[in-house]
């Protein structure tokens, strides 16, 4: 199934010879200044088998700019890891190493959440 089809939008199928699906399309969102950001960073072992992650969520800005900070972290911690979905995830527990990270980078209202 192409990428297309699973972007449609409310219609299953249709009879009518000229209709055409509309697609979402993406709005390319501005960055929010790194001193506004409010990122919580926890530690997560739900549907991973036991595995602990930590997990940085709360980013508001461009998709790029996501993947930029959550390369720094993986590279600076030292650990595998992804960006996606909005979130960044370090395997592992670097919940206290992530926050010095993120706070020296400029992201001043990051905290610890649960966990």
């Amino acid at each position: 199934m192409a990428k297309k089809d699973k972007e449609k939008l409310g219609v299953v199928f249709s009879t009518d010879p000229n209709f055409n699906y509309s697609y979402e399309e993406e709005t390319p969102t501005e960055d929010s200044p790194k001193d506004r950001q409010q990122l919580r960073v926890q530690l997560d072992r739900k549907q991973r088998k036991g595995k602990e992650v930590t997990l940085i969520t709360g980013f508001i800005g461009k998709k790029e700019t996501l993947e930029a900070l959550g390369k720094l972290l993986k590279t600076k911690c030292g650990v595998g890891g992804s960006v996606k979905d909005g979130e960044i995830i370090l395997q592992g527990d670097f919940r206290t190493k992530a926050l010095d990270l993120l706070k020296a980078e400029g992201y001043t209202k990051t905290k610890i959440a649960g966990g």
